[in-house]
């Protein structure tokens, strides 16, 4: 015992007279993607679509939602350089939130907190975690939910290596695809591991795409096209915060029906418009909301009656729960709201991807 002790003691001694040294992050898997055929590696939609998608969705595709870096390594700190596109902020949404890093490790066979890279502007440099004895461990880093990472790197010791995963964790065959809004998209997360997607993605040891577009899920059907391009476990369509009544009569089968044509037997999940705690108060959204997902529940039971077996509903009853604390402004989800959607989520996921 003495001599591990002694040992451990050596090596961080070591270490702490050490220097980190930085790797191009592009050498790693990066996990969230729907296709790899994006004008820079860190953004969402194929670079086909910049000029036939409208400005502010083309523009929020280029933001980093979902998008994950995997390695292994030995190393007793982890750090990260990294330049954010636009330097974003808004007035309801942390820093870390919006255009940080955060970094998890896998301890037996889950995912644990390990440390946040928080951004001090457009240029970027953090140490999320310090001070580890020197043993190999796998990490997932999630990138920033509302700003588009244009360059990474990954910082460790000196006298450690950073080498691929050498575990298949999370999942990378048959990854669940969201389609969905600002909320999906991970607005108000405190940190990008907390948006529901990425929690979800732990959770489920899955790989998870998230094509959230912040005001702009308005069932654009070049997104349907990309959603069919994905060989997936499951799609979950969640626009209605988003879509108004006319567009979804106008759009939502033929959006459901791009993706079903090339999927006949992917279970696909239409999720209602949550019951924002505001709605209570403000009487407007709260028609806005009923008519909306009276219009959605009217579409499914359509989808049903033509014989389509493989679709699902989540009623927003239960969501974020009743007490009217998840939110930030009465819309967007706290990490409180996202943990309660991903508790919902999880089981009716879970049955459904093989």
């Amino acid at each position: 015992m003495r001599t591990r002790l002694f040992i451990v003691g050596l090596l961080l001694t070591m270490s702490a007279n050490s220097q980190i040294l930085y790797h191009d992050a592009s050498a790693f898997p990066l996990l969230g993607k729907a296709t790899d055929a994006t004008l820079t590696r860190y953004e969402r939609l194929p670079d086909s679509l910049e000029h036939i998608s409208r400005k502010p969705l083309w523009d929020l595709g280029r933001n980093s939602a979902g998008l994950a870096l995997r390695f292994r390594s030995n190393s007793t700190c982890i750090a990260a350089k990294w330049e954010v596109r636009n330097n974003m902020s808004m007035n309801h949404m942390t820093p870390t939130g919006i255009k940080g890093l955060d970094l998890y490790c896998l301890q037996d066979g889950k995912w644990v907190f390990a440390g946040s890279g928080r951004p001090q502007g457009k240029t970027n440099e953090a140490t999320m975690v310090k001070n580890m004895v020197p043993e190999e461990r796998e990490y997932l880093l999630y990138l920033s939910l509302y700003d588009g990472v244009t360059s990474l790197a990954i910082g460790v010791d000196s006298l450690s290596m950073i080498e691929q995963p050498a575990v298949d964790l999370p999942v990378r065959k048959k990854p669940v695809v969201f389609y969905g809004t600002s909320i999906l998209q991970g607005g108000c997360a405190s940190r990008p591991g907390m948006a529901h997607t990425n929690i979800l993605e732990r959770w489920l040891n899955r790989e998870c795409i998230n094509l959230g577009f912040s005001g702009n899920a308005l069932l654009d059907l070049e997104i349907a096209e990309v959603l069919a391009s994905v060989d997936a476990s499951m799609f979950i369509l969640d626009f209605l915060p988003n879509a108004t009544v006319e567009q979804m009569k106008e759009r939502a089968e033929k959006f459901y029906s791009i993706v079903r044509a090339k999927h006949p037997d992917t279970p696909i999940l239409f999720v209602e418009d949550p019951i924002f705690p505001h709605s209570r108060f403000d009487k407007k959204v709260a028609q806005e909301v009923k008519h909306k997902n009276e219009t959605i529940a009217a579409i499914f039971q359509s989808l049903k009656k033509q014989g389509d077996k493989n679709i699902y509903f989540l009623s927003s009853k239960d969501i974020i729960g009743h007490d009217g604390e998840a939110t930030v402004d009465g819309v967007h989800f706290t990490d409180l709201g996202f943990m309660r959607y991903a508790e919902i989520l999880y089981p009716l996921i879970k049955k459904h991807i093989r």
